[in-house]
């Protein structure tokens, strides 16, 4: 029996409509306490730094990059995923995700110089190291506020695109 089966095609609908609400509160409260720790964040972290451990071959920049790059990349790639198959709600859930995640490299920006955030493990500010290094710096909070602009819009977009193809048919997964 498959997922189709086992429930009404209303049921599926009103919990994919019910999830989106969730999506779009819950990220209403993120934005809204942007130097909070979130729930996402516990996903975040370890991938951010194993992205430290898959881009250290390219040097001191890329290596320190490599937790943000991989950090964004994943929940990107999770998009993909979904809209691979034609499920608008589950890209939006990867969107969504990529937005949350921007938040969290706001935040992480925005300490560039008072480095008040506990980092793991100690060791160098990835974003004070990465700020310094290209003499901008002084911009943190400018950056991290343009950084936080483009997650709100990521959020927008992903709730949005959710709802325009919520009616669409999706795509089972290969061997489904």
């Amino acid at each position: 029996m498959t997922d189709s089966t086992r429930f009404s095609p209303r049921a599926v609908l009103r919990a994919r409509q019910a999830w989106l609400v969730v999506l779009a509160l819950w990220g209403v409260m993120i934005l809204r306490t942007p130097d909070d720790w979130h729930f996402p964040d516990n996903l975040n972290l370890p991938i951010h730094e194993t992205g430290h451990l898959v881009f250290a071959w390219g040097g001191d920049i890329l290596h320190v990059l490599g937790g943000t790059i991989l950090q964004l990349v994943f929940p990107l790639a999770v998009a993909i995923t979904f809209h691979r198959r034609q499920d608008g709600v589950g890209t939006a859930t990867g969107l969504w995700w990529l937005g949350q995640s921007q938040v969290n490299v706001a935040r992480y920006v925005a300490d560039a110089r008072a480095q008040e955030l506990p980092l793991v493990g100690g060791g160098e500010h990835d974003w004070s190291f990465l700020l310094a290094t290209w003499d901008m710096l002084d911009a943190d909070l400018a950056i991290a506020r343009a950084i936080r602009l483009t997650a709100a819009l990521t959020m927008v977009i992903a709730i949005w695109h959710g709802w325009r193809t919520l009616h669409l048919p999706v795509r089972p997964a290969e061997g489904s």
